[in-house]
């Protein structure tokens, strides 16, 4: 017989329900790859053109991608198959680049990359996949009962729109500059933009997102 002087089992969660980590934690998880992915490729690969001209920049900015490579395996880390395709790319990149001459055609292959990200966010809206709620599921597990919940879906379908206009306005932006303006105003005036641009729909799909879990959680189990 149950001991009547027991408190009562708090209720159970409901099926959908879902807590996501705090805010802080996610900055600094991403701030250290924010750096080394965005910010000192653009300012090694700078540094070295001022320095050295066009093909020493190449060299700098190759050398940075495989010396990341190289220190995570020393480290005994693994290396995840997106960074050998970036090493990849950016050695094709690096080689065209410097049988032209242009380090136009060096930063043309990113802007035309990302103007089919921006494509691929798009097209995944009418299809009813959202492509950023895959994105979101890589890198915060969820629930399958909370994802299919119909606010969720349609939370994801809104966001993938605003990303696909974010990668949109860059890729314009970027091939703007990229044909008007000198290199050194297009590396940091243009990461400049993109980093705001970036770092406001972030803001947006974060605060987005909470709202969404208040309204989920806040509906009675089924």
């Amino acid at each position: 017989m149950a001991d009547l002087s027991d408190p009562p089992a708090p209720p159970a969660a409901p099926a959908h329900a879902f807590e996501l980590p705090r805010l802080t934690s996610m900055l600094w998880h991403a701030l250290p790859r924010f750096v080394e992915g965005v910010i000192a490729p653009v300012a090694v690969f700078y540094a070295a053109f001022v320095l050295l001209g066009l093909n020493g920049a190449l060299v700098a900015a190759v050398t940075w991608v495989y010396g990341g490579i190289g220190w995570r395996l020393y480290r005994g880390h693994g290396v995840p198959g997106m960074l050998l395709l970036a090493a990849l790319g950016v050695t094709v990149r690096a080689v065209l680049a410097a049988v032209t001459g242009s380090p136009v055609v060096y930063f043309l292959q990113p802007t035309l990359g990302t103007l089919l990200v921006s494509m691929t966010f798009l097209a995944s809206v009418p299809m009813r996949r959202p492509l950023a709620q895959k994105i979101a599921t890589d890198m915060v597990p969820m629930p399958e009962a909370f994802l299919r919940h119909e606010r969720v879906h349609r939370f994801f379908l809104r966001i993938s729109l605003l990303w696909s206009l974010v990668f949109l306005v860059n890729a314009t932006i970027s091939l703007w500059m990229l044909f008007h303006e000198s290199i050194g105003t297009y590396l940091w005036v243009r990461t400049g933009l993109v980093a705001a641009l970036g770092a406001a729909a972030a803001t947006v799909s974060v605060l987005g997102f909470r709202r969404c879990l208040r309204h989920v959680n806040a509906e009675p189990a089924t």
